[in-house]
C-alpha cells in the first residue's frame, strides 16, 4: 500500500475562466476567480492511496481481488487475463473542502468546485503515470463502483476494505449512503489491458456531460 500526496496541480486563471463559458471577458469575473485561485493554490493537496492486489477465483459474475470478492460480470471479464490490479482511492483533499465560500456567491462557489475537479483530475493522471512507470505497465483502464449497473456503488465497502482506515490515510470517509467525503473523490480499480476500456461504452444514456466514450452495442454483447 502506498500514499501519494506530493501531486502537482496546475491552476491557471485563463483555463478557469473558460469553464464559465462566457462569450466576453469580464474584469469583475476575472477578479473574483483570481481571489479563489489565490486561496486554493498554496493549499491544494490532492492525494491517492493505492494497493497492489492479485486476482483469484474468477467465476461467472464475480472475482476475488486481494481476498475480497467483487460481484460484476464486466469486471470479471475485464480481468480474465489479468493477474495483478491496482485498487485506489483518489481525492481533491480535505484542504479544499474546508474553504468557506458564502452560498450566495455563485461565482466563487462554482470556481472552487472547478478547482476541486482540477485537483482530483490531477490526482488521477498522476496515479496512472506513476503506476505505468513504477510497474512497467502498458495500456491501462479503470472501473469505478457505481459507474455501471453491473457494478453497483454498494461495492464501495468492499473496495475500501482493502485499505483499512482510508480517512486516517488520505482523509476520505465513506458515509452510510456510500458517498465519499470530500465529494470530489473517486475509488476504483486500475488494471492493465490490451484495448482501452471505458464504462461509458456500455452505458446507453444519451445525455451525459461526463461521457468519455461513445456507447457500443457490439461491446455490450461481449460482456453477456
Amino acid at each position: 500500500m502506498e500514499v501519494l500526496d506530493s501531486i502537482p496541480v496546475s491552476l491557471d486563471l485563463e483555463k478557469a475562466i473558460k469553464r464559465f463559458y462566457v462569450s466576453e471577458k469580464s474584469e469583475r469575473l476575472e477578479r473574483r476567480v483570481d481571489e479563489i485561485l489565490e486561496i486554493v493554490r498554496p493549499i491544494a493537496k490532492p492525494k491517492v492511496i493505492y494497493e497492489v492486489c492479485y486476482v483469484d477465483n474468477k467465476n461467472g459474475d464475480s472475482v476475488e481481488i486481494g481476498g475480497v470478492r467483487f460481484t460484476s460480470r464486466v469486471l470479471r471479464v475485464n480481468l480474465d487475463k489479468v493477474e495483478r490490479v491496482f485498487p485506489y482511492v483518489a481525492t481533491c483533499g480535505t484542504e479544499l473542502e474546508e474553504i468557506a465560500v458564502p452560498p450566495d456567491d455563485r461565482v466563487k462557489y462554482y470556481c472552487l468546485d472547478i478547482m476541486k475537479w482540477v485537483a482530483l483530475a490531477s490526482a488521477h493522471t498522476y496515479l496512472e503515470d506513476y503506476l505505468a512507470t513504477k510497474y512497467a505497465l502498458g495500456e491501462t483502464s479503470r472501473m469505478n463502483p457505481g459507474s455501471l449497473e453491473d457494478w453497483p456503488v454498494t461495492q464501495q465497502k468492499e473496495l475500501f476494505s482493502l485499505f483499512g482506515n482510508v480517512e486516517d490515510l488520505i482523509g476520505v470517509t465513506l458515509t452510510e449512503s456510500l458517498l465519499m467525503v470530500p465529494l470530489k473523490s473517486v475509488s476504483g480499480i486500475c488494471f492493465p489491458t490490451e484495448i482501452k476500456f471505458e464504462s461509458c461504452q456500455l452505458c446507453p444514456r444519451e445525455r451525459c456531460v461526463g461521457r468519455t466514450a461513445p456507447y457500443s452495442p457490439e461491446l455490450v454483447k461481449h460482456y453477456r
